[in-house]
């Protein structure tokens, strides 16, 4: 497991974003961070919805904030990993 994922949870999906559809996760200490949706990012078939928890990896800061570079569902193994989790 890479130590640098990050558990959140979603706040919004953006489905007509600037760059394309993009969702809004918070994860405390660091805020919001925004990741895309297009397949180069976002690994699953279908878009996590409000609420739900998402794996997030490859977080870059960028001068507009945090921002993810990879993205994907939280699997049951998950739950048994050291992954930094949203408190």
């Amino acid at each position: 497991m890479d130590k640098d994922e990050y558990q959140v949870v979603i706040q919004k999906i953006i489905k007509n974003g600037r760059h394309g559809p993009y969702a809004v996760a918070r994860y405390q200490g660091l805020g919001s961070i925004t990741f895309s949706l297009d397949s180069s990012v976002w690994q699953e078939d279908d878009w996590p919805d409000p609420g739900m928890c998402v794996i997030l990896t490859k977080i870059r800061k960028k001068r507009a904030g945090w921002c993810a570079k990879s993205g994907r569902f939280v699997k049951p193994s998950d739950e048994s990993n050291s992954i930094r989790k949203e408190q």
